[in-house]
């Protein structure tokens, strides 16, 4: 007889070693997922691809942009490849916006403050030809001139808000017409003073852009004869690029849009809308405001006769949903911004540029490729 029958047996399995295979997947999947949440909720890395932010932020500047400052925006469309934006390698989209989330976002340290230089997902796109969801927009960066509420006017290529100056970005571009005595400029004291190519417009006359700093410079070579700012002239609108809202002519109740002779150089004054704040609207002020009721605001507008139907209702007033905000680039006069596209809704905000972390002169020789100067370098 077996007298240990009470004793229990050892079932105890012995674990078998995970394969080196399986230990590389588990090591990658769970640094995507630590990457995308970092991603998501805290710091997110953006490299700056155009000129309209010279000199404050140059073309080939990295930079780490914080998500925790305004507060982190959930993902809205959230089935897409990991770290990938809006599309592949290969040309086809690189999410599936079959599944939409509601725009939400976590409590922030802080307000968007006017003068601070933000990235956000540009709202021309929800527009042909591309259509994409909020969150898969381009991210671009401006430096934010008016907030909710404000209302904000360009003089002489002067910004105001709320009837006074705002501050001009220290290491901004404006545009400028030279004249010279004909002798033309060394191309190197031209980079040396980061002035962008000179556009010939004859007689020796040219337009260029470039800094306060540079302007002071340029003033005292002698082939120099003058140098007058490249102004364009009040209630001088340009069919050939026209500004917002002329450039959405389809939000007008009357058949004849309002005449807005706005020009990037003297324009307004425009309201920002603020959430909670009733616009009323007639023909004057719907052109200004249709296109972020009807677009961002989600609402299907129609307008019949001298009637704008909100949802199927007659509409004579509207009250906004959502904060919005007005960006512009600190190259005044090579920066497609909300001069031309309007307002910049609360829910494209992605976050709050930092500080630049590496800085690369595409067009430098090989071994002054690096800008050292840039590295760490915090933006304001």
């Amino acid at each position: 007889m077996n007298w240990k029958f009470w004793k229990k047996k050892n079932t105890t399995k012995v674990k078998k070693k995970k394969s080196t295979l399986r230990e590389w997947g588990d090591a990658i999947i769970f640094a995507v997922i630590a990457a995308t949440l970092i991603r998501t909720l805290f710091i997110e890395a953006y490299v700056i691809p155009s000129g309209s932010m010279e000199n404050s932020l140059l073309v080939g500047d990295y930079l780490f942009v914080s998500k925790v400052n305004y507060g982190a925006r959930m993902p809205i469309t959230p089935i897409s490849f990991p770290f990938m934006h809006h599309t592949t390698p290969f040309g086809t989209k690189a999410y599936w916006d079959g599944v939409k989330l509601p725009y939400y976002r976590l409590p922030g340290l802080s307000d968007i403050k006017k003068q601070d230089i933000v990235v956000f997902n540009a709202p021309i796109e929800a527009d042909s030809p591309y259509f994409r969801p909020v969150d898969k927009r381009e991210n671009i960066i401006k430096r934010c001139q008016g907030t909710p509420g404000d209302t904000l006017s360009v003089v002489d290529a002067q910004v105001y808000v709320n009837g006074k100056k705002a501050p001009n970005p220290e290491r901004g571009k404006e545009g400028y017409f030279v004249q010279t005595n004909g002798t033309e400029f060394n191309p190197a004291i031209l980079n040396e003073l980061k002035i962008e190519e000179p556009q010939p417009m004859g007689d020796n006359r040219y337009e260029m852009k470039m800094t306060k700093e540079a302007l002071a410079t340029l003033k005292t070579y002698s082939n120099v004869k003058s140098i007058i700012p490249a102004i364009t002239m009040k209630g001088t609108a340009d069919p050939l690029n026209p500004v917002y809202p002329v450039k959405y002519p389809r939000y007008k109740i009357s058949s004849k849009f309002p005449h807005y002779t706005w020009n990037v150089d003297n324009y307004g004054p425009i309201i920002i809308p603020k959430k909670g704040w009733t616009v009323k609207l007639d023909s004057l002020t719907f052109p200004v405001y249709g296109r972020a009721i009807e677009i961002y605001e989600n609402n299907k507008v129609e307008v019949k006769g001298a009637d704008v139907f909100i949802n199927g209702k007659k509409a004579d007033t509207y009250t906004f949903k959502m904060n919005y905000y007005w960006m512009m680039g600190d190259n005044r006069h090579n920066s497609e911004d909300s001069r031309f596209w309007g307002f910049v809704p609360e829910d494209h905000v992605v976050g709050k540029a930092l500080f630049t972390w590496m800085s690369i002169d595409s067009t430098a020789a090989f071994f002054d490729k690096i800008r050292w100067n840039r590295l760490f370098r915090g933006i304001h």
